[in-house]
């Protein structure tokens, strides 16, 4: 995957810009991947209720889940669909409002210094194969281009708001995503999916 020549999108991504967002403090270098599992209404997949909820067009009405969660404004700098679709909500250099109340290495307000990438999935349901691939190659660009991003700097939600937030849940298999980024790091070819 590649970055735009001035690192705030993905190339292979599909744009649709969120409101919910703002410039992060002066001299905050990105060093942190907040992975995150999201599914509007929960357990359901497919549709434009995520688009509409990171865009404040979500109908309260469609749904009762959306009308506890109306006039909730967030957003979240990339999405990774169930087919592995790509949609980009804000510019990796601006602050997207994903991480909430936060810590990280006893730093607060992960927004400042992180990315987040949704996957479109739940706490109990294993994720794709494909997602995995995709989000190894959002990283694998990201790290790229962003020297302050460690090979330890990739957490889930869960692990900078424990108590709070528990996504991307115990379904999501983190010795995968491990296995298929040293694979990238090693310049082999693109990741298989039996890893």
């Amino acid at each position: 995957m590649k970055l735009s020549t001035d690192g705030a999108w993905l190339v292979e991504a599909r744009r649709m810009l969120s409101p919910n967002c703002d410039a992060r403090p002066s001299g905050c270098d990105i060093s942190l991947i907040v992975v995150h599992g999201i599914s509007l209404p929960p357990g359901e997949y497919g549709g434009s209720w995520i688009d509409d909820f990171f865009t404040n067009r979500l109908d309260a009405s469609v749904h009762p889940y959306f009308a506890e969660i109306e006039g909730m404004r967030v957003s979240s700098h990339l999405l990774i669909r169930r087919n592995g679709e790509l949609v980009q909500y804000v510019p990796f250099t601006d602050r997207a409002w994903h991480a909430g109340r936060s810590c990280y290495r006893n730093r607060e307000s992960c927004n400042d210094f992180a990315i987040g990438i949704e996957l479109e999935g739940c706490d109990d349901q294993p994720y794709e194969d494909t997602q995995y691939r995709q989000l190894a190659g959002a990283i694998a660009a990201l790290r790229d281009r962003f020297p302050d991003l460690g090979t330890e700097d990739v957490v889930g939600h869960s692990d900078i708001a424990p108590g709070r937030k528990t996504d991307p849940g115990p379904a999501f298999d983190w010795d995968r995503l491990r296995r298929l980024l040293a694979r990238i790091s090693r310049h082999d070819d693109e990741p298989s999916l039996d890893l």
